[in-house]
């Protein structure tokens, strides 16, 4: 029996974030982005996009468009908070949830639909639930695999629920154009419209003959996309195992970018949800790890060992930074992660006392973490911290 995958994928979320905010934006150009010489937009209005204004575009081409365009730099810490809205609100439908961005995620809901009599009625009514609770508005797709789940959600914006049976490919997907195949992207793309390849119909059938000059192009890729195009491939959602060894957080950007401050940001949100999440489960870490992964979709892995475990989001992100210093270079990024990793309990940890060391002052400051984690495990989130903690945090604070 088939499963039913759901991919939710919020419409233009960062903008969105910023009218909820300020509701004189609705209906604006609104670019997420910075400007001068360097600055690319990382998404913008459907308003923009009437001008011809794309995400990954260079902001000062896009002021030529639109020169009317609002530019926001972009508050990730808002943008944080809503995701965690999204979905928390996705959760009371299905335990079984991938977040595959902070702004999208796979569900698999073939528990949930399984005695709904209508169970378009009820995605609909999600979507409108959603809409109505956070004031966030999204896209779906419905269908057996990851990948036409996906292709669902892309195909009607905004607003759309969009289901695709196997039945249904040769209809609904071979008319789109080649760029619009999940997983081709920029440089590929050109190269098939060279070879005579202008939709996802052209390479379907070249697929499905295995044409030796497709295969050759995309190498071990071939036999994936190939089950992709015919309605097979991944219908795993991957949850998060029970009790981890490894708490983690990453995001795909909007634009691939170089820019050592815009990553910073994402960094620190991103440190800031691994430390929250830490504290829920009641873990400390001995490491912190950094993930980047460039535009070619290579993985650049680095982590720094810890004199002592923590879960506290300053010296998280602090490491983080200095990891990303050290290892950013020029290269052009697409994705960025942070792990808090060799978890254990509070309660396990050994301290190693030096001669200087008072005994009573860390004995009586190790009893309040205790209390405090303690505390926290049984209010099921981090509602109590030490003083010193919520003046770093006022510190660290952005919008």
């Amino acid at each position: 029996m088939a499963k039913v995958i759901l991919h939710i994928d919020l419409n233009a979320f960062f903008v969105r974030c910023e009218e909820l905010e300020d509701p004189s934006l609705i209906g604006k150009p609104v670019i997420i982005g910075h400007s001068g010489r360097g600055g690319v937009v990382s998404t913008c209005s459907y308003k923009a996009r009437e001008f011809g204004v794309r995400s990954g575009m260079p902001t000062f081409q896009a002021l030529k468009l639109c020169p009317n365009a609002i530019i926001i730099p972009g508050h990730y810490s808002l943008y944080s908070k809503k995701s965690h809205e999204f979905i928390n609100f996705v959760k009371k439908h299905s335990t079984l949830i991938e977040q595959a961005s902070i702004d999208e995620c796979y569900v698999d809901m073939t528990k949930t639909l399984s005695n709904i009599k209508n169970p378009l009625e009820y995605i609909k009514n999600m979507q409108d639930t959603l809409f109505k609770e956070t004031g966030l508005m999204c896209s779906i797709g419905v269908a057996p695999t990851k990948f036409l789940a996906k292709m669902g959600s892309d195909y009607k914006k905004p607003m759309g629920i969009t289901i695709i049976h196997r039945k249904d490919i040769a209809r609904i997907l071979y008319p789109l154009p080649i760029e619009s195949f999940f997983g081709i992207g920029k440089k590929t793309a050109p190269k098939l419209r060279k070879m005579g390849i202008n939709t996802i119909g052209d390479l379907a059938k070249l697929i499905n003959e295995d044409d030796p000059e497709i295969k050759k192009e995309f190498g071990r890729f071939y036999y994936g996309i190939k089950d992709w195009i015919n309605g097979y491939g991944s219908d795993e959602v991957e949850t998060e195992p029970w009790d981890p060894k490894s708490i983690g957080n990453s995001t795909t950007f909007k634009f691939d970018t170089n820019n050592f401050e815009e990553i910073k940001e994402y960094v620190r949100e991103l440190s800031k949800e691994v430390s929250e999440r830490a504290k829920e489960a009641n873990k400390v870490g001995y490491s912190v790890q950094l993930v980047l992964k460039d535009d070619n979709f290579k993985v650049i892995n680095r982590s720094k060992k810890l004199n002592k475990p923590t879960n506290d989001f300053i010296e998280i992100f602090d490491i983080a930074t200095q990891l990303l210093e050290a290892n950013l270079g020029d290269k052009m990024i697409r994705l960025a992660g942070v792990t808090l990793q060799n978890l254990i309990d509070p309660s396990e940890v050994v301290i190693q006392m030096s001669i200087f060391d008072n005994y009573d002052e860390i004995k009586e400051e190790c009893a309040t973490k205790l209390l405090i984690a303690e505390l926290n495990r049984k209010m099921k989130k981090p509602v109590f911290k030490t003083a010193a903690e919520t003046l770093r945090d006022k510190k660290y604070e952005t919008r």
